[in-house]
């Protein structure tokens, strides 16, 4: 799927002028097509894998936190603050797996939600392994986001199921950290995915949410969390 600068713009939540800077800096990756910009979706989901989404400036970090927004603003914009919130109350949570490998983890958890998605679970298993053995999908602080490259859920409604982990295990983040919550991911289209995939980068440099994931939340818990958070958050694109 080839993006332009404003789609970029919108799924990063940082106006067009700051994809051009770091276009001219070489700082995110594009190619040319008919003499204008380009993106890719692996290569943008790539990118941010490997922590390079972040801004040299705090008004540049990706979905930074500002004070609530004005009623007409919250309603204007709620369908894609709270797109989290949605697809986690659909996905569910798995608190205190016990599987103690990378495989072993991805395995278990697909047994749990793939029927509920129609999804064949040893199927879908070997898609999100592919995915891992090509780049881990670890973020940092202990959060991984594993999700197919190509697959896109046959479902009108993005899905996240979230699992947490009795002992942390090693899942390659760059940070060196092992994970102890993982957020499978499965949209409905790459733009969702990628918005999906920056809101869960930026949650993984929140020191309240980590601490709130380690805990051993429950589903209602996280949800209220998940939701006061994402209404918090800046659309600097608009």
């Amino acid at each position: 799927m080839d993006l332009k600068i404003k789609d970029v713009a919108e799924l990063l939540n940082v106006s067009e002028t700051t994809i051009r800077r770091w276009l001219n800096e070489g700082k995110i990756p594009a190619y040319r097509l008919h003499h204008q910009y380009r993106f890719s979706r692996i290569e943008i989901e790539n990118w941010m894998l490997s922590c390079r989404l972040k801004g040299e400036s705090e008004q540049e970090q990706i979905y930074p936190v500002k004070e609530a927004e004005s009623e007409e603003g919250h309603t204007r914009k709620g369908m894609q603050q709270f797109s989290l919130y949605r697809a986690i109350h659909r996905g569910g949570i798995i608190p205190n797996m016990l599987s103690e490998s990378k495989e072993e983890i991805i395995r278990e958890t697909m047994k749990h939600i793939g029927p509920h998605l129609g999804l064949d679970p040893d199927g879908i298993s070997e898609l999100l392994l592919d995915r891992e053995n090509l780049m881990p999908t670890a973020l940092n602080n202990g959060i991984a986001v594993p999700h197919t490259r190509d697959f896109l859920l046959k479902k009108p409604y993005d899905v996240v199921s979230v699992v947490t982990l009795r002992q942390p295990v090693d899942w390659g983040a760059l940070d060196g950290k092992p994970v102890h919550t993982l957020f499978f991911l499965f949209a409905t289209n790459d733009k969702r995915h990628l918005h999906l995939l920056a809101k869960l980068a930026h949650l993984s440099s929140n020191d309240e949410m980590i601490e709130l994931l380690r805990s051993n939340v429950d589903k209602d818990e996280l949800l209220e969390q998940i939701k006061v958070w994402e209404g918090k958050v800046r659309h600097l694109s608009e």
